[in-house]
């Protein structure tokens, strides 16, 4: 790899050196990323990536909701679609938004409820930001991101625009598969933007309602205050299912609730979530996963998978 210093491109938006990432995860934990670019639209994105040289690792991250930084942080540049022009939410077309890849779940949820259209409430149930919802088909409360999303709008590596109509995808024309809790999105491609439709008008004060109720369920069954990643291993079946299996009765039946590696913990509260209690390291919270994993395997036979993205580098321990 290049002398990162000397091959970063000049931007419009903010570019950071040796800039931690823990202040930008839920978790509060990780490395710093060698480079930290914060676009300030498409079009500095995409010139960014022009130039930038092929041999640049680039790593693309949201708010940091569903993510563990690990504790070497991340190599090259890391890009990130939070705040302002990218959190914006706009008119879409009819029952429509057109939301920017960093605006909040739960702001597209409001937006939605505003403008009156149904359909679109259960967002407010996903941490996060829309964009990252694209990777995972991110979904709650029996609905999930393929069923509103028309359009999905990115940038590629070599910093050119695409744009995939329903599931048919314009890059390379592959098919975009959505499955329970994954996508085959390509991976280099940065989500920008998401035309997403609702299922008709609706009242804005019911809407509103069915957004306070969501936000009360959560808070009542999830440690939302405490800094967490939000839902850590996928369902192992399906909604719908027959006598479909949760994660949560797997850890709790292999007796990991409340369970601790370092600083990190399962929570009490609901256990597909781990926590951080204060001091821990990206390291532990990863640790106390596969921890985890192995004892529901051993005692289920049921091999959890992980819906919490885990990026950059391990730690070597020092001697």
């Amino acid at each position: 790899m290049p002398d990162l210093r000397s091959n970063l491109p000049n931007v419009r938006g903010k570019l950071l050196l040796d800039q931690p990432l823990a202040p930008y995860t839920w978790f509060r934990v990780g490395g710093p990323a060698d480079a930290l670019f914060l676009p300030a639209d498409e079009d500095d994105l995409a010139d960014f990536l022009k130039a930038l040289p092929e041999d640049i690792p680039v790593t693309f991250m949201g708010v940091g909701s569903n993510t563990i930084v690990r504790d070497g942080g991340i190599e090259g540049v890391t890009i990130r679609l939070m705040g302002g022009y990218w959190g914006k939410v706009e008119p879409g077309g009819p029952n429509s938004l057109f939301a920017r890849a960093g605006a909040l779940d739960l702001s597209v949820a409001k937006a939605s409820a505003k403008a009156g259209i149904a359909g679109l409430t259960f967002l407010s149930g996903i941490p996060g930001s829309i964009g990252g919802a694209v990777r995972t088909n991110a979904g709650c409360y029996g609905r999930e991101l393929k069923d509103v999303a028309n359009q999905i709008e990115g940038i590629t590596r070599s910093g050119e625009r695409v744009r995939f109509e329903a599931e048919i995808a314009q890059y390379g024309d592959p098919k975009i598969d959505f499955s329970y809790r994954h996508t085959n999105f390509p991976g280099d491609i940065i989500v920008t933007g998401l035309l997403l439709t609702g299922s008709g008008e609706g009242d804005p004060g019911e809407l509103e309602q069915e957004i306070a109720d969501h936000q009360a369920r959560r808070a009542e069954t999830q440690p939302i205050k405490d800094k967490t990643g939000g839902s850590t291993f996928a369902n192992p079946d399906p909604p719908g299912t027959p006598n479909q299996r949760s994660s949560w009765k797997l850890i709790d039946q292999a007796g990991c609730r409340g369970l601790r590696v370092g600083g990190a913990q399962v929570s009490e509260k609901h256990c597909n979530f781990l926590i951080n209690t204060g001091e821990a390291t990206a390291a532990d919270i990863e640790a106390l996963g596969e921890l985890v994993r192995a004892r529901v395997l051993a005692e289920t036979g049921v091999d959890l998978r992980w819906e919490i993205r885990r990026i950059g580098r391990i730690q070597t321990p020092q001697t």
